[in-house]
């Protein structure tokens, strides 16, 4: 008999969305009328069409696929061409970031890489983490073996956590300690935070002295309003050396069932074997997409290339501008009915505070029992996420103006779960 990989039963993070959704069930099976108007701002998945650009680049796409003169089989491992000098053109050389072409490398999304990237990362690293955090980074470590065994706070033994709490706007200052791979995302999920360019730059300064490594999730930077935030770990000096940036089409082109993302890898990265000797970290990760992935399919290329076409700009643009609109309007709302609200300006994530002396979990409850709106209780993000429930802005603009109807018309009695 095969012997399993036990990491996986120290897994606990599980646990979040299967109870969510057990409890909802269960309501909605008790109460099959208030089941109807259900509204669930819990998962960051898209709602609305993709962007028309695609949509007509990824059907001329299945169209050359359909003669022989014009037909693809497999595609390069790392991404065509035409797709990742796009992306370094627009996303980087554009703002002053010298990326070279071949420093991108196309995949099916930025979760799939965060996970992915360990591959070519040792096992004797110490890994730090922020909390609260997308549970992805944590998971990813306790299946690679990473981590020591759970604690009852759901935290894992042998990860250094970075908290994240109101006194520091959500944004964590490097650590007295030592750590040799640190996770960072901003935009941040699921706070909403956003790192100010000193912030960053001391991560930077931090990574440099430690020879760590960054890794830099930024996902929902095409949510970035203050023109002073940076939208790339590499806007600050000296990121080349230690940096490796995750970017996604998901939330900014729609892409979530599409799949289309990507990771910066500069060749000026290194990491040391046990010997002590610094290799660049770029040959690896090439080699690791060549020998187990075929790559991202054509027509979704082509789809993702549209989006840096005029039109899918202003496409992409008016996403962003109606799920920012979702924000601002839920955000409002979540005031009015009492609570303490925090992100939703930069990102499409807004992080409430639960009245005092509730928990996540009885705020869950409350939502769903009085207003049939499904939030995140915070508590499923970490620790420090306890006290804290995440609202998506990730709904139609009628689902976001009722759920601010409701929370508008919630008074603060009715809270008490």
């Amino acid at each position: 008999m095969a012997y399993l990989n036990e990491n996986y039963l120290k897994l606990q993070a599980g646990y979040l969305f299967p109870e969510i959704a057990r409890r909802v069930r269960r309501f909605s099976e008790e109460n099959p009328d208030a089941a109807r108007r259900l509204i669930r701002c819990g998962i960051g998945d898209v709602t609305e069409p993709l962007p028309r650009a695609a949509i007509e680049a990824m059907k001329a796409a299945a169209e050359e696929l359909g003669n022989r003169e014009s037909f693809r089989g497999y595609g390069p491992e790392q991404g065509y061409e035409f797709l990742r000098s796009k992306i370094a053109q627009f996303d980087y050389r554009n703002r002053g970031i010298e990326i070279a072409d071949d420093e991108i490398f196309l995949s099916d999304g930025s979760k799939c890489d965060c996970g992915h990237i360990l591959d070519i990362l040792g096992t004797q690293n110490k890994i730090a983490i922020t909390d609260p955090v997308y549970p992805v980074y944590v998971d990813t470590n306790v299946m690679a073996g990473h981590t020591g065994p759970v604690r009852t706070d759901g935290s894992y033994e042998g990860i250094l956590y970075l908290p994240c709490t109101i006194e520091n706007n959500f944004v964590p200052e490097p650590p007295q300690e030592h750590a040799d791979v640190v996770y960072l995302c901003f935009p941040n999920n699921p706070t909403g935070a956003v790192a100010s360019r000193a912030q960053l730059t001391s991560w930077v300064q931090y990574a440099r002295d430690h020879d760590s490594l960054l890794l830099f999730d930024a996902a929902y930077e095409g949510y970035i309003r203050d023109p002073g935030i940076p939208h790339s770990i590499f806007e600050i000096d000296g990121a080349r050396e230690c940096a490796i940036e995750f970017r996604s089409f998901s939330k900014t082109g729609g892409f979530t069932g599409v799949r289309c993302g990507f990771t910066v890898l500069p060749k000026s990265v290194l990491a040391r074997t046990e010997n002590g000797k610094k290799l660049a970290l770029h040959p690896l990760w090439h080699r690791r997409w060549s020998t187990k992935s075929n790559g991202v399919s054509y027509p979704v290329q082509r789809g993702a290339e549209a989006l840096y076409s005029t039109e899918g700009r202003e496409q992409v643009r008016a996403l962003v501008d109606h799920y920012m609109g979702n924000a601002r309007i839920l955000k409002e709302a979540a005031r009015v009915a009492g609570f303490a609200v925090h992100g939703g300006t930069n990102a499409p994530y807004i992080w409430v505070e639960t009245r005092p002396g509730q928990t996540s979990w009885q705020t869950f409850d409350w939502m769903l029992r009085e207003l049939n709106v499904v939030i995140t209780p915070g508590c499923g993000f970490g620790s420090r996420g306890e006290g804290f429930f995440r609202v998506s802005a990730f709904n139609s603009r009628a689902s976001a103006e009722e759920v601010a109807r409701r929370l508008r018309n919630a008074s603060a009695s009715d809270s008490r779960a």
